[in-house]
Order: C-alpha cells, then sequence, then structure tokens
C-alpha cells in the first residue's frame, strides 16, 4: 500500500508542467533587438519643417480661397451707432437727465434688451420711466430713432460688390429688436442683406462665437469664402478664430482696399 501511494504522489508531481523560461539572449542580440525597436517603423520622429510648410499650404489655401458671401456688422459699417454713449449724452442733455444714473441703469439692461428678452418699453422702463418724467415715451423714443445715420460711402460699396461678385450679404449685428427694425426700414437695408443674424432674433450676443457658427449655418457657406467686415477689434478676433477673413473697418477707403486684396474690387 504504501508503495503505490509514493507511485501515485511521484506520477502527479511529473504531470505538473514545467516553469516557463525566458530564451538565452546574447549581449549582441539584446543590442540589436533595443536598436531595432528605437528605429521601428511606428516611432518615426515627426518632421517640424515638413509640418510648418504643410500648415502654410493650408493657410495660403484659405486666402486664394473666392470670397462669395460678405457677413457686416450694422453699427459703425452701414450706419451710425443706434444707442451708443455720445447719442445718450446727448439725451442727456437734451431731455435734461442726470447722465451718470442714465448710463448705470442702461448696463444693466442694455445687453438683455438687444438679447431679445426685453421689449423697448421694458428698456424705457427700467431706464428713464422709473421715475416720472416732464416728458412722453412717443417723444424719447423719436429721438431715439433719430440718432441712426447712414454712411453712404459703405453701403454703396457693398450694393456694388454685391452685384459685381454676385455676393450673398448677411448682417451679424448686435441690436434690439425695435431700433433693429427701424433700421432696417428706415435705410432699406432689407433690399441690400440677404440675412439678417440679428442678437434680438437668434439671442445671441457678439463676442459669443456661437452667433458666427449660426450665421455661417444660415448662410450655408464655408468660413474660408467670407469675409466680415467689423469695426470692433474683439469681435474680429472671434471671427479669424473660426477661419473669417475679417476686416477691422475704420474707415472706407481702407477697407475697401483690404476687400480689394481678398478679391473683391469694386467698379472703376
Amino acid at each position: 500500500m504504501e508503495q503505490m501511494a509514493c507511485r501515485k504522489r511521484e506520477n502527479r508531481r511529473s504531470r505538473r508542467p514545467l516553469p516557463a523560461t525566458a530564451p538565452h539572449t546574447s549581449g549582441r542580440d539584446a543590442r540589436e533587438t533595443a536598436q531595432g525597436r528605437r528605429w521601428a517603423p511606428t516611432e518615426r520622429r515627426s518632421n517640424p519643417m515638413a509640418a510648418m510648410i504643410q500648415s502654410a499650404n493650408h493657410k495660403n489655401d484659405g486666402e486664394n480661397t473666392a470670397i462669395t458671401c460678405l457677413f457686416l456688422d450694422i453699427g459703425g459699417v452701414l450706419l451710425t451707432d443706434g444707442w451708443d454713449r455720445h447719442a445718450r449724452e446727448r439725451a442727456a442733455i437734451n431731455f435734461k437727465l442726470e447722465l451718470a444714473e442714465i448710463e448705470e441703469r442702461h448696463h444693466l439692461a442694455w445687453d438683455t434688451y438687444q438679447e431679445g428678452k426685453l421689449t423697448l418699453e421694458d428698456y424705457l422702463d427700467w431706464v428713464v420711466f422709473h421715475q416720472k418724467r416732464p416728458f412722453s415715451r412717443a417723444q424719447f423714443r423719436h429721438f431715439m430713432f433719430e440718432q441712426s445715420k447712414p454712411h453712404p460711402e459703405m453701403i454703396e460699396l457693398v450694393t456694388q460688390l454685391k452685384l459685381r461678385h454676385s455676393l450673398k450679404i448677411a448682417v451679424v449685428s448686435n441690436e434690439g429688436r425695435e431700433l433693429n427694425a427701424y433700421r432696417i426700414a428706415q435705410f432699406k437695408l432689407d433690399e441690400l442683406v440677404d440675412l439678417f443674424i440679428s442678437s434680438c432674433f437668434v439671442h445671441l450676443l457678439k463676442p459669443d462665437a456661437d452667433i458666427f457658427r449660426l450665421a455661417l449655418d444660415i448662410a450655408q457657406v464655408p468660413a474660408r469664402q467670407i469675409a466680415y467686415i467689423e469695426n470692433t477689434p474683439m469681435f474680429v478676433q472671434v471671427a479669424e478664430s473660426l477661419g473669417i477673413r475679417s476686416v477691422l473697418h475704420t474707415d472706407y477707403a481702407s477697407t475697401s482696399a483690404t476687400l480689394a486684396s481678398f478679391g473683391l474690387q469694386r467698379e472703376s
């Protein structure tokens, strides 16, 4: 019996798998293996110069693409600003208002009005008629609207460029609904502009990049085929960050020259 038990234990030991042993590698083999890993095709080093050339080519491709659409601001480009500090100063003098108080209340309400979340009557309630005044709302509204004046040279430039180059024209503007409607009708902007992406309609304000993304979706034009004319430097930078070629508008002559460099020459 003892002999049989011993044989069983020996058989069980004999059936156990042998431990795996690492193959012997000579010092030369190890060096060659390490060198092979170091120069393996999947680990090739990037070429900085090639990357720079490729990036420059992509940039040049965008700059050489024909412009088929203009994005425009209204205030400061086609018209004067609708209700800027200078206009409010004139209102304070004309209606004998305390400018500091008007300014403080204006800044609390203006963005909400431009986003389309307040009516003009709401704005006037909070900014001007929060106390009794010796003048009427109608008088004050009339004064506000009268501050808008056209920039005839810019309107004529955009009109000629649209006709000569078959451009689509889109406004991307921060404006409250009632002022926006008055300015469009008064200066017949709807005869020039194809699309109005106004903050009061879309409930987005520049410099939020989403208003430009929405404008791209509505216009159905690639960013590289658009030129944007804007008089606020930050808004220009936001548009350019999305690949939209932009013109910081300061005067008619420089804007006309920059557009010509984009391939948009007006009639001679």
